[in-house]
């Protein structure tokens, strides 16, 4: 057997059918692949923007240049999902809310109660003692009551 048959011989079984359907099995993933890629950034870009249009023009990138457009909006994206930065500014204005309340922790049921309260509403523990003169709440090694000016 000589080089050229050799060579014959294995150019003759890559012309087998099977290497076609493979090679078209191999291009429909990968087309597959792509339009996943399309859909995703699609998806995240309307997750992470309020913007449809927006969400359009990255799938579009994404779809004419492929993974290119891909890693520029991997890199170019917004950092955080609309829903993390709603979720965050909630609970700043809770967080706000609490410190301008004045609220404190009863030190024996642990509920929420107002820093002027005497008694806790729940467990009935006392949290202040009242100024003899005013009848403002005191701390319990209070001498002098802050609001009168009067001694205890």
């Amino acid at each position: 057997m000589d080089l050229f048959e050799y060579i014959d011989n294995i150019l003759n079984f890559f012309r087998l059918p099977i290497w076609r359907y493979l090679i078209y099995g191999i291009v429909f993933v990968l087309i597959i692949i792509w339009l996943s890629f399309v859909y995703w950034t699609y998806r995240d870009a309307r997750l992470r923007n309020t913007s449809i249009i927006a969400a359009v023009f990255w799938s579009l990138i994404v779809l004419v240049s492929s993974f290119l457009g891909l890693v520029v909006y991997l890199i170019l994206r917004p950092p955080e999902y609309i829903e993390d930065i709603r979720e965050r500014d909630l609970e700043i204005e809770r967080m706000q809310f609490l410190l301008e309340t004045d609220l404190s922790n009863c030190p024996s049921c642990n509920k929420r109660v107002r820093s002027d309260f005497l008694v806790c509403p729940y467990c009935r523990k006392k949290l202040k003692n009242p100024c003899i003169s005013c009848g403002k709440p005191l701390e319990f090694n209070w001498k002098v009551c802050p609001y009168c000016r009067t001694a205890q």
